[in-house]
């Protein structure tokens, strides 16, 4: 495929154009002119983040020119099953996780509270436009056609009690014997997977570690407990770890298939 910039563009405003013209917002605008570049008469890349893609021309600093809005140059099917990470959020460095963990494929991030939180003193939904923002970026530089989904902040046994049966969680450890690691753990639920869209979950805990009442909050629950590595990872480690385990479980389940 051509290396051409990309920007996302939601649905509604695709299928509202008029006249084939698209009109850019300031940030759009400031993004093609003065990030990348683009002259006039330049193709670049518009995709929904919903699978299609669409090929537009800049016809004028802020406005790009899309031949046919209803056919897409390109639709991706959705991945039939759908990879999901749950972490609690940490003192520093989330940005950077949700930048990584969209490069690397993951469809559902989940910012969890628990009680070793560390950073517990901030509004969460202020922080989900600026959440949003950072994965529109990493999908726009990763060339996904799939915008993952950033879910409200919730308690880890809250978040847990609203599970459907349908989703696969595993709860990632470091200091327990006899549980599998999480790539084991996945090549055992594909013995019993039989439905399209089912979410496979991992879930990070707090920097502190989990407390006493999650842990038995999780064994009575029958939860799955998993290991990353031998060694104790960070926050931020261990989702990019989990992310790219995922990952590579799917796409070798693709290939299977």
């Amino acid at each position: 495929m051509e290396d051409l910039t990309r920007l996302i563009i939601s649905d509604e405003r695709i299928l509202n154009i008029k006249n084939n013209n698209l009109e850019l917002t300031n940030d759009e605008a400031h993004y093609i002119n003065k990030v990348m570049r683009i002259k006039t008469g330049k193709e670049i890349f518009i995709t929904n983040g919903k699978g299609s893609l669409w090929k537009a021309i800049k016809v004028k600093n802020d406005c790009l020119s899309i031949s046919n809005s209803q056919k897409p140059y390109l639709f991706q099917e959705q991945e039939i099953y759908l990879l999901g990470l749950a972490v609690v959020i940490p003192k520093s460095g989330f940005e950077d996780i949700l930048k990584m963990c969209t490069e690397i494929g993951i469809d559902l991030i989940q910012p969890l509270y628990s009680e070793r939180q560390v950073n517990k003193n901030f509004n969460s939904s202020r922080k989900i436009l600026r959440w949003n923002s950072i994965i529109k970026e990493a999908v726009e530089q990763s060339e996904r056609l799939w915008k993952p989904s950033i879910l409200d902040c919730m308690d880890i046994i809250e978040w847990i009690k609203s599970r459907d049966n349908e989703e696969r969680i595993s709860i990632s450890i470091t200091r327990k014997d006899n549980c599998y690691y999480l790539y084991r753990w996945l090549k055992k639920q594909q013995e019993s997977i039989n439905k399209k869209g089912s979410i496979f979950w991992n879930v990070i805990g707090p920097e502190g570690g989990w407390s006493s009442s999650e842990i038995d909050f999780f064994n009575k629950n029958s939860s799955n407990f998993v290991k990353l590595s031998d060694t104790v990872l960070r926050t931020s480690t261990a989702s990019i770890n989990a992310s790219s385990i995922l990952n590579q479980w799917r796409n070798e389940l693709k290939l299977m298939n």
